[in-house]
Parts: structure tokens; sequence; C-alpha cells
């Protein structure tokens, strides 16, 4: 094959599959509803169940729920014939996905969770199926053919399955009125969980607080830059900020005077310098910086200096 030739197999494979998405919303209807209503109103949790390629499509949907407050657990169709099936609680919703719905661990599988009274609801792209005539409600992930050219290999089918199993969850989500508080909650290490948590406090009290007096001499005002390895100082009067002084400031002042001995931290600072409340949101501090193409932001609260939040520090800590 050519480049051009893999290129326009590519671009083949995306619009095949964005065509089965876009068709499937043809395909929600009462039973969706009725089916992510019953979820919600569900004292259980929610097991998810598959086999082959499907199963790893539960794995993602089963992440996805759990993050966003509705609780899910995997069981595989394979080991739920040979003892997982005591995974299955009294309460809980269980979700077979399979394309076919005729595959034989679902026909075993099927019957042993009817004969446990649990809802079934099916994510299947055959409704007359097995399956489909077994399960209390069927999401169809109906699809016209994979996007292998034998129509063999699991692609559309499986990006189909995955995008019933994100619409499950996003209308779940919705009910509960999920918001991002929330979201921080169950995404405490992660990036995306930092934006909605990290505080500029958080900051603050692991880096050093370099101050200076007004009156301070140069040369104290650049071992204090030094010392405390965050290229800045707060000019402090009274615990109040009255200034600040960059490396950037220095480097302007040398190129400006040959005899700097007598000077004052007062005469080169910045008089006006960027500050954030140290209880404001670490995010809210990257925007600021951002904004005014600075590397640093002096941290005050009730009026007091607190700190300094450096650029290197949120981006360390992935809030970028």
């Amino acid at each position: 094959m050519q480049q051009s030739d893999i290129i326009a197999v590519a671009k083949e494979t995306i619009l095949n599959e964005a065509r089965a998405i876009t068709k499937l919303q043809e395909y929600v209807d009462k039973d969706f509803a009725d089916a992510v209503q019953t979820i919600y109103h569900s004292k259980g949790r929610v097991v998810i169940t598959g086999i082959g390629k499907s199963a790893i499509i539960a794995n993602k949907i089963v992440a996805t729920l759990n993050s966003t407050g509705t609780p899910a657990i995997f069981m595989h169709a394979a080991d739920a014939i040979h003892g997982d099936l005591g995974n299955i609680l009294t309460d809980d919703v269980v979700i077979c996905i399979s394309k076919s719905g005729n595959t034989p661990e679902i026909k075993v599988l099927v019957p042993l969770i009817k004969g446990f009274k649990n809802t079934l609801i099916a994510i299947t792209g055959n409704a007359s199926s097995f399956l489909g005539e077994q399960a209390d409600y069927v999401l169809n992930s109906t699809i016209e053919k994979e996007a292998c050219p034998n129509n063999l290999a699991p692609t559309t089918s499986t990006t189909a399955q995955l995008v019933i199993g994100d619409a499950l969850a996003v209308s779940l989500l919705h009910l509960r009125g999920f918001s991002s508080k929330d979201f921080a909650k169950y995404h405490p290490g992660g990036s995306l969980g930092k934006k909605l948590y990290l505080r500029v406090s958080d900051i603050t009290r692991k880096n050093n607080t370099p101050r200076v007096t007004p009156d301070a001499d140069i040369k104290d005002v650049i071992v204090e830059i030094s010392q405390n390895l965050l290229g800045v100082t707060a000019v402090i009067e009274d615990d109040k900020i009255v200034g600040i002084i960059t490396d950037g400031d220095l480097r302007r002042m040398l190129t400006q005077t040959d005899d700097f001995t007598t000077l004052k931290a007062k005469d080169i600072m910045g008089s006006n310098p960027k500050t954030i409340d140290n209880d404001a949101m670490a995010v809210d501090a990257m925007e600021a910086l951002e904004k005014n193409n600075i590397s640093q932001l002096l941290a005050q609260k009730d009026g007091n200096y607190t700190g300094v939040v450096h650029l290197h520090n949120l981006i360390q800590e992935g809030i970028i």
C-alpha cells in the first residue's frame, strides 16, 4: 500500500464509524429511558457483563459509570457461569453486552440472571436475538457493517456499544445532578480533579515566602531572590504587599545604571503587582498568569502576604 492508500483506508474507517454512531440516535427510545430510570432508582449496583471484545467495552463502561457517580462492577460472562455469579446481589441491575446476542455463553448466562430476578438490560445489535428477547430493556446498538473489510473484526460494533454506554452514563449524571465538586471527589489524583479542588494555599504552603522591606539594599534583594529559587521577592511593609521585584527587574536595573550601591528595593520594585487570594483555585492562578504573560503571582489573605505561586508549581501539579 502507498501512503495515499493508507490515508484513504483510515479516513474511510473513521467515516464508517461516524455514520454508525450518528445512526444510533434513531434507536434511543422508551426502553433506553426506562433503563436509565431503573438504574437511577436501583438500590444496588450496575453489573456489566460480556465476552470477547464486548467484555473490554464493558470494562470501559464500568469505569465511566463509577467515575460519574453510578456504582458498577464488571463480570466476565465466561467466569460468571463458573462461579462469579455470586457477584450479583439482589438489588443489582445487570447489563449484558453482545453484538449478536446469541453466543453460547450468553445463552447459558441469561436464564441464570433471570432466575435471580434481577433486571436485565441488553446492549445488542440484534433485538430479536436470544438476549434481546429475554432482556427487560433493549438498548439497540445495531450497525450496518464493521469497518473491517471482511465485516468480521469487531470495530464499528464495539464503538457503537461504547457510545451507548456513554449515553447511559451521561444520562445518569444529569439525573443525579452530578457536579464538578462531585467529579473532584472521584478524581482526586488526576489533573482534572486537581483543577477542581487544588487551591493556591496548597501551593504557597510548599514554597518559601521571599520578602524584603522597601528600604532593603539591592544586595539583600539579590540574596533573597537567589536563596528562595522563585525568581521573585515581595516587598512588604506591615505585612502588606507594597511591591514586587523579579529577576527581570534586576537585569533591567543592571542595564540602566552603573552604580546600584545606593539603590533600595523601593527604587526598582513594581508597585502594582499581580496578586491572588490564598483561597482561590489553582486553575484561576494559571489563568491569571496566562492572561498577564507572567511567571509568578503574589498570594495574600485578608490583605496580608502569604507567599508566591510560580508557573512551574502549576505545571508540576498538572494544572495546564
